[in-house]
């Protein structure tokens, strides 16, 4: 009896892994471990860069790889058009508004968005759009779970 192959992941595999993102610098930024629940991710779905994709082409359940991506391939470079100063006003009264606060802003299709606080001056807030790790190297530590071929 032969050992069967297993599958490894192609342009539109179904994905279950573990992985652990961290800064260039080693800290952590994120990591599936904390809560025990591997990710689950469709190759090709647009979710992830096409370059963080082809990093786990290939690769197969059991595997483990580390590699590295600049901002450009990872969550993008800082965008000024994603920072924005809005009127203190515009925020409830209760609301602790300093820098570093991360905050869900309604958008017209009544979808959210998260904006981090950068700064506050007077009555002007300034909040920024961009992806919190936009502009970074990062390093992504992946344990491949599963792979499933349709």
């Amino acid at each position: 009896m032969s050992e069967q192959a297993l599958p490894v992941i192609g342009p539109s595999s179904q994905v279950i892994m573990h992985f652990d993102l961290k800064l260039s610098d080693g800290s952590a930024a994120d990591s599936t471990r904390v809560n025990k629940k591997p990710a689950k991710l469709v190759m090709g779905d647009g979710s992830l860069t096409p370059n963080f994709e082809a990093c786990l082409l290939g690769l197969k359940a059991g595997d483990k790889k580390s590699f590295e991506l600049g901002p450009d391939d990872a969550f993008g470079q800082s965008n000024p058009d994603n920072i924005h100063h809005m009127d203190r006003s515009r925020f409830s009264g209760d609301m602790a508004i300093e820098p570093g606060t991360i905050i869900a802003f309604a958008q017209p299709d009544g979808s959210e968005v998260p904006g981090i606080v950068r700064s506050v001056a007077g009555d002007s807030v300034t909040v920024d759009f961009n992806h919190p790790l936009a502009g970074q190297t990062v390093v992504f530590d992946v344990e491949i779970i599963d792979v499933i071929n349709a």
